[in-house]
């Protein structure tokens, strides 16, 4: 293991303490607002408004330390404000957003804006039915669909050290149900991820190619002229 990888996959006592003071400041600003704007005598309400006001807070705090102590391509160093950074990240995931982002309870348009919201980059007309973790570092173009229970993971780690390698995905593009994409994948307009397929760490799919099977290989390459969208759809 690197010297200079060790204990950074695991939050630290300093970064523990100021994401519990965080999230203190955001559940007493989430209680507040409630008490202002919730029926008090509809427990019930008071609870759901209190839920909903408590996530909707931590994503715009989240997206704020994310401006202050930004997520960096590669390898987070210990010791350094990027890996504080990345140790606050990984607590607000385990604690708040990984609960809310695969609950499979919310609507999947819904679901969209709350990956918006916390930093991936989805284009015009693209729904994910499966999890994108560390949003920031995924990009997908338009219209493109993200099956059922599929798994984007941007991030990996590889002799003790974490890191994270941004995935690309392009336009028209269909990833199977409970495939997974692994960091620095790249997959080009038109392609095809077939169901269960896992495509491996800095795959590269070409344009309108279908890949399979586990780890991922192609299984067709692209057709001499793709067919023409349907523009009345």
């Amino acid at each position: 293991m690197p010297p200079d990888a060790r204990n950074v996959h695991g939050p630290g006592v300093f970064a523990s303490a100021c994401f519990v003071t965080l999230v203190t400041v955001t559940g007493a600003a989430a209680l507040a607002t409630t008490t202002l704007l919730a029926d008090l005598r509809s427990p019930l309400l008071t609870g759901v408004a209190f839920v909903v006001l408590l996530h909707a807070y931590a994503i715009a705090l989240h997206r704020l330390l994310l401006q202050v102590l930004p997520l960096h391509e590669g390898p987070v160093v210990a010791g350094t404000r990027a890996a504080f950074g990345y140790q606050l990240h990984l607590l607000f995931y385990l604690m708040l957003f990984n609960s809310l982002i695969r609950s499979r309870v919310l609507p999947i348009p819904l679901m969209r804006l709350i990956y918006l919201a916390l930093g991936a980059r989805l284009g015009a007309g693209t729904y994910c039915a499966g999890t994108i973790f560390d949003p920031v570092f995924v990009t997908v173009g338009h219209d493109t669909l993200i099956g059922e229970a599929a798994l984007l993971v941007p991030h990996v780690l590889e002799g003790g050290a974490p890191a994270h390698f941004p995935i690309a995905i392009g336009n028209h593009v269909t990833i199977g149900t409970h495939a997974v994409v692994l960091s620095g994948v790249t997959i080009a307009d038109h392609a095809i991820v077939a169901a269960h397929a896992l495509v491996t760490k800095g795959t590269a799919i070409g344009a309108g190619e279908v890949w399979g099977g586990v780890p991922a290989r192609r299984l067709r390459g692209a057709t001499a002229e793709l067919p023409p969208l349907d523009q009345s759809a």
